[in-house]
This record gives structure tokens, C-alpha cells and sequence, in this order.
């Protein structure tokens, strides 16, 4: 007989949604099945800007002087499709469906309906400037090595099956974050100090890769 008690458990990937005056996590949203794929894209936010014409003397003295510049942290977004499911555990799911575990990520996105009474409140009270709605502070967790302050841009939810009272019971979801740096955070926020702590492990991995060789570029004598 086959025994699989020390096969590990994969890790889940998730979200945690976390109180930005306190530090204190508010939810914990664990994906049911880890996304197949992951889209990231990497932009940086470089000095002298995009569209600099190269060549031909057309760039002028301080556009050369900022070419190796950056101003700050490079701009990531991350897209991925995560499932939900609940044809299997009907009696589980009952009598809602999923629609939980979709309203917990739709009020990613959302104000409560207190902040939003409240800031009626102010308006009838005569109020000339109400500041925009704070929602908590997010963030995405892929591994130990990948826990970032993120952004929910894009969620766009495409519903498949339903039970005999429509509510829904599979799901696929289409999600885009935007990680939060410190150029979009103020000083002194909890998800400044998380972004900084992913950014030092993200260079502490960079030292670990192997280096090549001018050999292997051809370069038999360097540069």
C-alpha cells in the first residue's frame, strides 16, 4: 500500500486585506486553486521619460544626462484568472452559492455603505471638500518569497454555473493588481514598509543567480 502522508500540501496563493491605522489583518482570502498562469509586466519609471528620440544629435544635453536615471521604483501590474467552484460541495455551497467568496473580493473595489452614508452626512452638512473614500490596505501573497501591497485594478467575473435558485456555483475571474511602492504610498504607511521588504528579498534573490562569463558572449578579451 502506497502512503502520500509526507507529500507536502501545495501553498495557496491569496490575498490579505489588512486595517492601514493599525497593522491589524481584517480578512485573509485564500484562492481555491492557484492560477495556472501569471502576466506581470515590469516598467520603469526612468528619468528622462518615454519617447526620447535616440541618434542623429535630435536628444538634447539634460535628456543625455538622465538616460541611466530612474525616478523612483519600477511601475509592476500583475493579471491572472482564478477559479471558484462549488459543483462538488453543493451542500456546502447552499443557500447561496458563491456569491461570498465573489462579494468578498467585489468589496475589494467597493466603499462600505457606512463610509458612503457618512460622507452624505458631510455633504447635507455643508461640507466643501470630502476627502476621496481610504479603502484597507491589500495585499497579494504568491509564496513567502512574493508578498506585496497591491492595487486591485481589473476584476471581471465570468459565471458558468448556477443552482436551481441561480446562484452561482463556478466562476472564473479575471484579476489585475498594480503593486503599491513607496511613490504611491505616503511616509510612514504599513504597506511603504511591506513594499520595501519585498523589494530587499527581491535583490536578495538577484545575488544568488550565477553569473555568466565574457566567453559566452563571445567577448574572449571583456568589454
Amino acid at each position: 500500500m502506497t502512503r502520500y502522508a509526507d507529500i507536502p500540501k501545495p501553498i495557496r496563493s491569496g490575498i490579505v486585506v489588512v486595517d492601514s491605522d493599525l497593522g491589524i489583518p481584517q480578512r485573509i482570502i485564500v484562492l481555491q486553486f492557484n492560477p495556472d498562469t501569471l502576466e506581470r509586466q515590469v516598467a520603469p519609471q526612468a528619468a528622462g521619460g518615454e519617447g526620447d528620440s535616440g541618434g542623429g544629435g535630435g536628444g538634447s544635453g539634460g535628456d543625455r544626462n538622465e538616460a541611466l536615471r530612474l525616478k523612483g521604483p519600477a511601475q509592476e501590474t500583475w493579471k491572472f484568472t482564478a477559479e471558484i467552484d462549488a459543483t462538488d460541495q453543493l451542500d456546502v455551497a447552499a443557500p447561496d452559492g458563491i456569491h461570498p467568496e465573489l462579494a468578498v473580493l467585489e468589496m475589494l473595489v467597493q466603499p462600505t455603505t457606512a463610509q458612503l452614508l457618512a460622507a452624505s452626512k458631510l455633504t447635507k452638512q455643508g461640507t466643501i471638500e470630502i476627502s476621496p473614500i481610504e479603502t484597507p490596505l491589500t495585499l497579494f501573497t504568491w509564496g513567502s518569497k512574493r508578498v506585496m501591497p497591491v492595487r486591485l485594478t481589473e476584476l471581471s467575473v465570468n459565471e458558468s454555473a448556477f443552482d436551481v435558485n441561480l446562484n452561482p456555483i463556478r466562476a472564473s475571474l479575471s484579476i489585475g493588481l498594480k503593486v503599491l511602492t513607496v511613490s504611491d504610498l505616503p511616509a510612514g504607511h504599513p504597506g511603504a514598509a511591506l513594499y520595501l521588504a519585498h523589494l530587499a528579498q527581491k535583490e536578495q534573490l538577484a545575488r544568488r543567480a550565477r553569473g555568466g562569463t565574457f566567453a559566452q558572449l563571445g567577448l574572449g578579451r571583456g568589454i
